[in-house]
């Protein structure tokens, strides 16, 4: 500890491969808290399969959840409960996450690891909440109302939808995140508050391009991930001014 405060950057002095070991440390610890959420969450995987599709069963009037092979319902047990470790974890990772960081930060800066874990937990579980609460219902209206529009009755096989709502989920917790992102950048001097405000339009315009490519085809959806990008944009804008370093 004492070393890491004389030397305001110590991640200098660490050869590539000493940083391929932090990696793979981090990597490791990471994936065994992945582990003990998902063996944890087994119990449960039966009431967590309810929760995940329940966002269907209130969209859709008339359907049928199918499995397509002998052992699907034990390997869908396996990745609802393998979902729920990823979350249950996901303090835990942010915490190896800034375990692999810290060393490039100065001495002043290290003292936000709490605050990091914290808000990046947040912020992540915040994204696959607003996804649950709001993006699963309309987007499951507007298939479900295609689906009437050529006289279907859907039979809905239980891999796809768990791959689309994991997708979905790991998006939105994932975009959620760019604010902390967007500190660290700025901290480096990547980007700053000027920058974002330069290149306004053109954010804004790349903002609705992937919300049209991240969501299911109908606007509404897509404003609905397209509206908190938005705020995060501002969001990011004033990290950057607070952040950004004033002297060099």
């Amino acid at each position: 500890m004492t070393k890491l405060l004389e030397n305001p950057n110590p991640i200098s002095e660490m050869s590539f491969i000493e940083h391929l070991k932090d990696l793979r440390k981090t990597v490791t610890r990471s994936c065994i808290g992945i582990l003990l959420g998902t063996i944890f969450s087994l119990y449960w995987s039966s009431e967590i399969f309810a929760f995940i599709t329940l966002p269907l069963k209130v969209a859709f009037e008339k359907f049928e959840l199918i499995g397509t092979g002998p052992a699907e319902a034990f390997i869908t047990k396996l990745e609802v409960s393998f979902i729920s470790g990823v979350l249950l974890s996901s303090p835990f990772s942010f915490l190896q996450l800034w375990l692999f960081i810290s060393p490039a930060l100065y001495a002043k800066e290290k003292k936000i690891a709490i605050p990091f874990v914290f808000i990046s937990s947040i912020l992540f579980l915040s994204g696959i909440y607003f996804c649950y609460i709001m993006m699963f219902p309309y987007a499951f209206k507007y298939f479900y109302e295609e689906y009437q529009s050529i006289g279907i009755t859907p039979n809905i096989k239980i891999d796809e939808y768990l791959g689309f709502v994991t997708r979905m989920v790991l998006v939105f917790g994932l975009v959620f995140e760019l604010p902390v992102v967007c500190f660290f950048l700025s901290r480096l001097g990547i980007v700053s508050h000027t920058w974002l405000l330069k290149n306004f339009k053109y954010l804004i315009v790349g903002i609705f391009l992937i919300a049209g490519i991240l969501t299911p085809p109908d606007i509404i959806s897509q404003m609905l991930l397209a509206a908190p990008l938005t705020i995060i944009y501002l969001m990011c804008l004033i990290i950057a001014y607070v952040s950004y370093p004033k002297k060099q």
